[in-house]
């Protein structure tokens, strides 16, 4: 198994940018495909990106798709979520995930979660 920390989220003004990490430990970080996903209050858990192993390919969903950005270091077993221009809009908990089978827009398909790590954008 696989343990996961998020970090990196808090209290910005809208229009800047955020990076966010996923601190992953346990087993080996490469044999995982990755996601992040965000929940905002009273809404239900949304896909927003995926990447796979290697890293070679990612997946977007499309209301983030051009400001969001998925990477990963696998030398430092971290996964990372790069927002720009961030809108109110994106105020939510934000979780990162990881699955032994491959990237995916279900949540159910990831076995092992973070804790996840809240932004919240003023306007």
């Amino acid at each position: 198994q696989v343990q996961l920390v998020e970090s990196g989220g808090g209290l910005v003004q809208a229009g800047v940018s955020l990076r966010l990490s996923c601190a992953a430990s346990g087993r080996t970080f490469s044999r995982y495909a990755m996601g992040w996903f965000r929940q905002a209050p009273g809404k239900d858990r949304e896909f927003v990106a995926a990447i796979s192993r290697s890293g070679d390919s990612t997946y977007y969903a499309s209301s983030v798709k051009g400001r969001f950005t998925i990477s990963r270091d696998n030398a430092k077993n971290t996964a990372y979520l790069q927002i720009h221009s961030l809108k109110p809009e994106d105020t939510a908990v934000y979780f990162c995930a990881a699955t032994l089978i491959y990237p995916s827009t279900t949540a159910s398909r990831y076995d092992y979660w973070g804790q996840g790590t809240q932004v919240t954008v003023s306007s």
